[in-house]
């Protein structure tokens, strides 16, 4: 995979380009049964995430918000020795959704050398991101799709898939 590939501008293009074909290919996918679908993507993340390195990118961190559950919120307040109230307040607005996402991007907790500074109290969303490797990614379908122009990592995904003639 190329470097530019990491670059945020560079992969919206390019995924802008294959929007279409990857539409077309989720909705390929979700045709089939939830096990041969969890098969398939797996076997690309685990493929994929040999050479890609999150830690050169970390486009997620810096252009998109996790959901943070209040799971999230008591674990990470805690962490930061905070009330949970003032976590919320510091840090969080209510999306659309009623979900709380981070006030702002970058994420706050995002390092100028992309670790996370809260990474092991880190948001679940976070932790399970790109949501490639999950049981039952056909739940996850249609964000991956609007992950290939985030992250390289399901834009590699997408591509490998298509080219075994999904």
């Amino acid at each position: 995979m190329n470097d530019e590939f990491y670059n945020i501008s560079f992969l919206k293009d390019i995924a802008k380009k294959k929007k279409k074909s990857n539409k077309k290919l989720v909705s390929r996918l979700k045709k089939l049964k939830s096990r041969e679908i969890d098969s398939i993507v797996q076997k690309h993340h685990y493929e994929v995430f040999e050479y890609v390195d999150c830690l050169k990118c970390a486009n997620c961190c810096k252009n998109i918000s996790p959901i943070i559950t209040d799971r999230d919120i008591v674990r990470i307040a805690k962490h930061l020795k905070m009330r949970a109230i003032d976590f919320i307040q510091k840090y969080l607005n209510m999306d659309e959704e009623g979900d709380y996402v981070y006030k702002q991007a970058p994420c706050p907790f995002l390092l100028d050398d992309n670790y996370c500074s809260i990474y092991e109290f880190r948001p679940k969303a976070c932790a399970e991101y790109p949501h490639t490797d999950r049981v039952r990614v056909y739940q996850a379908l249609d964000l991956s799709l609007k992950n290939s122009a985030v992250c390289p990592a399901v834009y590699e995904i997408f591509e490998k898939i298509k080219s075994q003639g999904y």
